[in-house]
């Protein structure tokens, strides 16, 4: 061990005194195969415990996939639940399985979801918060005074969601149909999320979380996606790819597809038989067996209304001890009807 002499001791407390003495930096030497100019390369941070494998043009692409996967799901629950049903895309994210995890709650609905042309397993979680109001709606009630359960649901009531996740797979298959043809089907059922391990802790998933709203009731439903299980079609969701799916929205399929929830759709159908006119006074003495003359004649046709228009001329008659008519004729736009 070398000693100093007071020289030297001396010229260190001078520079430590006016703060001359700095670290040496340290020289970082970048090696690449492929790169020439290696004094332009930018180095960023890179933490192996998230790793984000996906771009952000992929995530781009893959968020406006999945808004279009809400609109459809929207409109069929709408027209399944009667009532309107609105499904939005909330964030698109990616983290770890782990992470998506331990943000659930317990109990939910988790549904593992796998596909005919890709190896892996996704997951479609439902909050409770608006599970139990599509229960309580397709149930015939009103949602109103309406109490969320903490507890698994029972076997009618997954029997009775697996029709709103029937509707679900179809919108999603209909929105990846413009990537690559896949089919989506449930194979299993859990209400604890820790519990299922499709892939390890650590390994990156992409988490759709959509928002859902009925009437006063609002809850969440976040769709996980492995990186492995989609990696074999990660090229296909360029952004020129995608655009140009896009404008493929306007064919026979999509026209078709419209069709359908249009006919899924209910009307109301109502049959006037008679129009008169009475005064207030004959209105307030009217009693049981009194009758009401009109101008129109029994045995001439009657107008079938369709919300409120009339569509139809039809002969009103019985059928299996129930009132019934027959549809004579169409009902011209424009065409007057005597009343």
């Amino acid at each position: 061990m070398s000693m100093l002499d007071q020289s030297e001791i001396d010229s260190l407390m001078a520079a430590v005194d006016e703060d001359e003495i700095s670290e040496p930096l340290e020289q970082i030497s970048i090696f690449s195969r492929t790169r020439k100019d290696l004094d332009n390369i930018e180095v960023r941070q890179y933490d192996f415990k998230r790793p984000e494998r996906v771009s952000k043009d992929q995530m781009m692409a893959l968020e406006t996939l999945h808004e279009a996967f809400a609109r459809n799901f929207g409109a069929s629950l709408s027209g399944f639940l009667r009532t309107i049903v609105e499904v939005r895309v909330a964030a698109c994210e990616q983290m770890t399985y782990g992470e998506f995890v331990s943000g659930l709650p317990n109990p939910t609905s988790y549904n593992l979801i796998q596909t005919d042309k890709l190896e892996g397993q996704m997951c479609l979680e439902i909050s409770p918060l608006i599970i139990y109001p599509i229960i309580d709606r397709l149930l015939g009630g009103t949602n109103q005074d309406l109490f969320i359960p903490q507890r698994p649901m029972t076997p009618i009531e997954q029997r009775l969601i697996s029709n709103v996740l029937g509707r679900g797979l179809e919108a999603l298959t209909e929105a990846w149909a413009s990537v690559r043809e896949l089919e989506f089907n449930i194979v299993a059922h859990e209400s604890n999320p820790q519990l299922v391990q499709i892939v390890p802790p650590n390994e990156v998933v992409m988490v759709i979380g959509l928002e859902m709203r009925m009437s006063s009731r609002a809850g969440t439903m976040n769709l996980c996606i492995p990186y492995n299980v989609i990696e074999p079609v990660m090229e296909d969701l360029s952004s020129q790819s995608w655009f140009a799916v896009t404008r493929s929205d306007d064919s026979k399929e999509s026209e078709e597809r419209i069709n359908q929830n249009l006919d899924q759709s209910g009307v109301q159908a109502s049959v006037a038989i008679a129009n008169t006119t009475i005064t207030l006074k004959e209105l307030s003495e009217l009693q049981v067996g009194d009758l009401i003359e009109t101008t129109h004649d029994a045995k001439s046709p009657s107008v079938l209304n369709i919300e409120g228009e009339p569509k139809f001329l039809v002969e009103v008659g019985q059928h299996r001890n129930n009132r019934a008519v027959r549809v004579i004729r169409s009902i011209n736009k424009g065409e007057r009807i005597a009343d």
